[in-house]
């Protein structure tokens, strides 16, 4: 488990591995990967407020997000990729 804790209206998640072959078999190099846009969400910070209105966050831990592309800050933490994300980066969450 981590030791961060998002302030809030943020979120911590922890990005999911891309494939590294394609369908039909072909390995993909670690230059033509794109970066991962789905991820499980580890922490959410509080709610935040906007003109006295509450905004909570849009998904809980354990989650399966996707997230824009260039959203966020990335963070390691013994040797693991994670991303701070703010509420407004989710586009989705995965059933």
């Amino acid at each position: 488990m981590t030791k961060i804790n998002p302030v809030a209206g943020y979120l911590l998640v922890e990005p999911q591995k891309q494939e590294k072959t394609t369908a039909s078999g072909i390995v993909l190099p670690e230059s033509h990967q794109d970066k991962p846009q789905q991820g499980k969400v580890l922490a959410v910070g509080n709610s935040i407020f906007d003109d006295g209105h509450e905004i909570k966050s849009p998904c809980q831990i354990g989650d399966i997000v996707i997230y824009r592309e260039w959203g966020g800050k990335e963070y390691k933490e013994n040797d693991v990729e994670l991303l701070l994300l703010k509420f407004d980066d989710i586009m989705a969450i995965i059933k």
